[in-house]
C-alpha cells in the first residue's frame, strides 16, 4: 500500500512536469512571389493540362489544403510568413498587394515580416497591403518614423497568445533593402543583430515573454549570424535566399538548422513547400526539441475548390495578356537563381543579348543584367508572354549610358562581390567577357575583361545598356548613378526579350564562356 502511494506520487509529479512543457507547431512560408496558381518544375507558369496530369506544384489551392491539414495535426499552431509575398507574376502587376492580402487573410496568417520586394512600389503600396491584412506586419531593423505612410503601420515586434502562452514575434528585413527595392528616402535600415537583441530584451523585460520567434527576410547566412550573436531567440523563420532545408535532394542544410539553442528554418519559395516545425519548450522558455520538415505541395495535395475558383476569377483580366504565344524555344532555358547568381547562365545570355541587340546601333558596346532580375526558367516549346513576364516581372525599362572602362570593371567587381551569399547583383553580360576568382577578396576578383574581343581600356568610354533599376544604383551598382548621357526610359525589358526571342525562330539556349570562374 505504501509503495502504491509512492508510485502514485511519482506519477503525479511526472504528470506535472509534462504539463509544464509547451508545444507549438510553426507553419511557415516565404518568398511566395504571387504564385497563386500552380507552378511547373521550373518555378514558372504551369499549363492547366500539366496540372491535371499531376506534374505541377503549389498554388494557393494546394496551400489552403496543406495548411488546413497541418492545423488538424496539432491543437496549437502558428502560421507566419518570411516576406516577399509581392512581385513575380501578372497577379502582382495587376493587383499589387490586394490578392496577397485576400489569400493570406483566408489562410489565417498570424504575422509576417517585410521582404525587400514589399518595397518595390514604394511605401504607398506597402501601406495599402498593411491596411488590408488582418495580422501584424513586422520589421525591427528599419526606422520608419520619418515616413508618414508607415510610421503608424509597421511594428518592430508583437506579442500574441497561443495555447495560453505569450509568443514574441520580431520582424527582420534585408539591411541593404535600399539597394534592392524602393523604400524611399525616409526609411533607413540597420544591423539585424543589434535590432533583434534590442527587441528581445524589451519583450523579455516589459512583456515577460520567454518564447521568441524571429521572422527574418535576411537570408540563411544572416540568420545563422543572428542566432550566433544574439541571446534569447528560440526560432528563426527565414526567407530571402529561397533556401531549402531538410533531407531531400537540393537541400542546403538540415531542417531545422541549429545554431546553439536556436532553430533556423526556411521553406524554399513560390509556395512549393509548407514548412512545419514542431517545437517543445520547457517552463523556462527553453527549446527542448525542434523537429519537422518542409512539406512538398505536389499533386498528392488536393486543391481547395473554392480557392481555385477565386484565383480563376482574379486571373480573368490577365488571360489575354499572358496566353499570347510570342516565341518558341528548342530546349529549356535555364534561369534558376542557383545557377544565374553564380555563373554564366542561358537565361542571362538571352536577356543580355536581347538588350544589346535592341540598342547596339546607338553606340552601345556592352550589356549588363543583374541576375536578381531573373526569376524563373522557361521550358521547351511555345513561349507565352506570361512565361516571359514570370522571368522578368519587374517592369524594368532599358537604360543606356556611358562610363569609363575603369567604372565598368568596378561594376563587375560589385557584381561578383557577394557570390557566396547568392546575391542578385551577379552580372550576366553581352558584348564583353571576364574572369573572376571567388576565393579572392571582394573588390579584387575580376580579371581578363574583354570588350568586343579587345582588352578593356580603363580610360576609354564605353556605351552600356542595363535596366533602370541597376542604372539607378540597385543591387549595389552605385557607380552607374552618375553615368554620362543616361537615358532610363527605354522599352520594357520583358517586351524586348519577347521580341528578341520571336526573331530567333525556335530559340537555341546556350552559354559560350563569356564568364569564366577561376580558382
Amino acid at each position: 500500500m505504501h509503495r502504491l502511494m509512492i508510485s502514485a506520487a511519482v506519477l503525479a509529479l511526472g504528470a506535472g512536469s509534462a504539463a509544464a512543457e509547451y508545444q507549438i507547431t510553426i507553419l511557415h512560408t516565404n518568398d511566395f512571389h504571387a504564385r497563386f496558381e500552380p507552378i511547373s518544375a521550373f518555378d514558372s507558369t504551369c499549363a492547366p493540362e500539366d496540372n491535371e496530369a499531376g506534374e505541377c506544384f503549389g498554388g494557393s489551392g494546394r496551400l489552403v489544403t496543406a495548411i488546413e491539414e497541418a492545423k488538424r495535426r496539432t491543437n496549437n499552431w502558428l502560421l507566419v510568413d518570411g516576406g516577399d509575398q509581392f512581385q513575380g507574376t501578372l497577379f502582382y502587376n495587376y493587383y499589387k498587394g490586394a490578392a496577397s492580402a485576400e489569400m493570406m487573410n483566408k489562410m489565417g496568417y498570424d504575422a509576417m515580416t517585410v521582404g525587400n520586394h514589399e518595397f518595390d512600389d514604394g511605401p504607398e503600396v506597402l501601406r495599402e497591403f498593411v491596411d488590408a491584412v488582418e495580422f501584424p506586419i513586422l520589421m525591427s531593423n528599419a526606422d520608419v518614423t520619418q515616413e508618414p505612410l508607415l510610421a503608424d503601420a509597421i511594428r518592430k515586434s508583437t506579442v500574441i497568445e497561443k495555447g495560453g502562452e505569450k509568443i514574441g514575434l520580431i520582424g527582420l528585413t534585408p539591411q541593404d533593402t535600399h539597394e534592392l527595392a524602393s523604400p524611399g528616402p525616409n526609411v533607413t535600415f540597420s544591423d539585424p543583430v543589434a535590432a533583434v537583441q534590442t527587441e528581445v530584451d524589451r519583450l523579455t523585460r516589459e512583456e515577460g515573454v520567454n518564447k521568441i520567434i524571429v521572422l527574418s527576410h535576411s537570408g540563411y547566412n544572416v540568420d545563422q549570424r543572428v542566432a550566433d550573436q544574439t541571446s534569447g531567440v528560440d526560432v528563426i523563420v527565414g526567407g530571402h535566399t529561397n533556401t531549402l532545408l531538410g533531407d531531400m535532394e537540393g537541400a542546403q542544410g538540415p531542417y531545422p538548422t541549429m545554431v546553439g539553442d536556436t532553430a533556423i528554418v526556411q521553406a524554399y519559395a513560390y509556395g512549393k513547400f509548407l514548412g512545419e516545425l514542431n517545437v517543445t519548450f520547457d517552463d523556462e522558455g527553453n527549446v527542448i526539441s525542434a523537429e519537422g520538415e518542409p512539406l512538398l505541395l505536389d499533386a498528392a495535395i488536393s486543391e481547395d475548390e473554392a480557392t481555385v475558383s477565386r484565383i480563376g476569377e482574379l486571373a480573368q483580366p490577365l488571360e489575354e495578356i499572358r496566353n499570347r504565344v510570342v516565341a518558341e524555344t528548342a530546349a529549356p532555358i535555364e534561369g534558376s537563381r542557383d545557377v544565374c547568381r553564380a555563373e554564366e547562365c542561358e537565361m542571362g545570355n538571352l536577356i543580355a543579348d536581347a538588350m544589346l541587340a535592341r540598342v547596339q546601333d546607338q553606340g552601345i558596346d556592352v550589356a549588363i543584367a543583374n541576375s536578381g532580375g531573373i526569376r524563373a526558367s522557361i521550358d521547351e516549346g511555345e513561349v507565352t508572354m506570361g512565361e516571359v513576364l514570370t522571368v522578368l516581372p519587374f517592369q524594368n525599362t532599358l537604360s543606356t549610358f556611358q562610363v569609363t572602362g575603369e567604372t565598368l570593371v568596378e561594376a563587375l567587381e560589385n557584381g561578383v562581390s557577394q557570390i557566396e551569399e547568392g546575391a542578385g547583383r551577379f552580372p550576366q553580360v553581352a558584348g564583353m567577357s571576364f574572369s573572376f576568382d571567388p576565393s579572392a577578396n571582394p573588390g579584387s576578383r575580376v580579371s581578363d575583361v574583354m570588350v568586343g574581343g579587345e582588352p578593356i581600356d580603363s580610360n576609354a568610354t564605353y556605351g552600356v545598356v542595363s535596366n533602370n533599376y541597376v542604372r539607378n544604383g540597385g543591387d549595389g551598382y552605385s557607380m552607374f548613378v552618375d553615368a554620362e548621357n543616361a537615358y532610363d526610359y527605354g522599352p520594357d525589358l520583358a517586351d524586348v526579350t519577347a521580341e528578341y526571342l520571336a526573331e530567333q525562330g525556335p530559340y537555341e539556349p546556350y552559354t559560350d564562356g563569356r564568364i569564366t570562374r577561376v580558382e
